[in-house]
């Protein structure tokens, strides 16, 4: 895995001698169809690195879809992705070595216990025992999860499933963290336990890209955010970018896929009246 403090040497360099640091992640011209289905059609997209970054959109914008293809769980029709330089279909190995992922609807060795299952994936990436160890013990301690250590994944609640399998996708300390709906079914006092978590891991440079359509959670947690809709992206850039004049990233959001100011009318002049 590469040292993140050196991963900008091959940066563009710009007037005056300037080196800036290369994208964590370069999509160019990507395509997925299903069927007569176009989930995502053409995608350029550019993501900084060290950043918290929000892929938002409505329910079937293609943001899981562009997520499986980014991370290389589903191939493309067309287009390319590279994560640090590399490209995700031609040089998987060094790519998945870089990455860590937190799918949406994650299945997990169930029979495995949370201490077991993180000992698995550790070695699994090659990591050796004694470091293996202690990272997962670290990761229980911090996400609350030390008490139920030894208690099968099969009886874990859904937050508790989406914390086992945030430090799965943390344990090699990845450069780039990749979550679909991480907060999703989550209760508060889970959510708070991740939110710390990931905050703490983009301050060591790390990059963290996830899917939402929670725009209030969005805007409390990212400094950069991409809009997808109809599987194209609407607006990307800056928190402050995105948001532009709108009093919030919400009404933003709605004036970019074409939600701003819809009514419901008198379609349901019957709802609420007299029993």
């Amino acid at each position: 895995m590469s040292d993140r403090n050196t991963a900008g040497s091959h940066g563009a360099v710009e007037a005056g001698g300037a080196r800036t640091a290369p994208p964590a992640v370069r999509v160019q011209g990507l395509w997925k169809r299903f069927g007569a289905q176009v989930a995502v059609a053409g995608i350029d997209l550019e993501l900084p690195a060290g950043k918290f970054i929000g892929l938002v959109g409505p329910n079937g914008a293609g943001k899981t879809t562009t997520l499986s293809m980014v991370t290389g769980l589903l191939r493309p029709d067309h287009g390319t992705v590279e994560v640090g330089g590399h490209d995700v279909w031609r040089d998987p190995v060094e790519v998945k070595a870089r990455i860590g992922v937190l799918p949406e609807g994650l299945r997990l060795f169930e029979r495995l216990s949370g201490r077991e299952l993180l000992a698995y994936t550790g070695r699994l990436r090659g990591l050796p025992g004694a470091e293996v160890d202690k990272r997962a013990d670290q990761l229980l301690e911090v996400l609350d999860l030390a008490g139920s250590r030894n208690k099968l994944v099969v009886d874990y609640s859904t937050g508790m499933r989406k914390k086992i399998g945030l430090a799965a996708a943390l344990l090699h300390n990845p450069d780039v963290l990749f979550l679909d709906e991480p907060f999703e079914g989550v209760d508060p006092v889970s959510a708070q336990t991740i939110r710390g978590v990931l905050e703490r891991y983009t301050r060591s440079g790390a990059t963290v890209v996830f899917s939402s359509h929670v725009m209030e959670l969005v805007e409390s947690l990212c400094d950069w955010v991409a809009v997808m809709a109809g599987g194209t992206i609407r607006a990307h850039g800056t928190l402050a970018e995105v948001r532009g004049k709108a009093p919030s990233l919400q009404d933003a959001f709605l004036e970019l896929v074409g939600a701003g100011g819809r009514d419901t009318g008198d379609s349901l002049d019957w709802l609420g009246g007299s029993r």
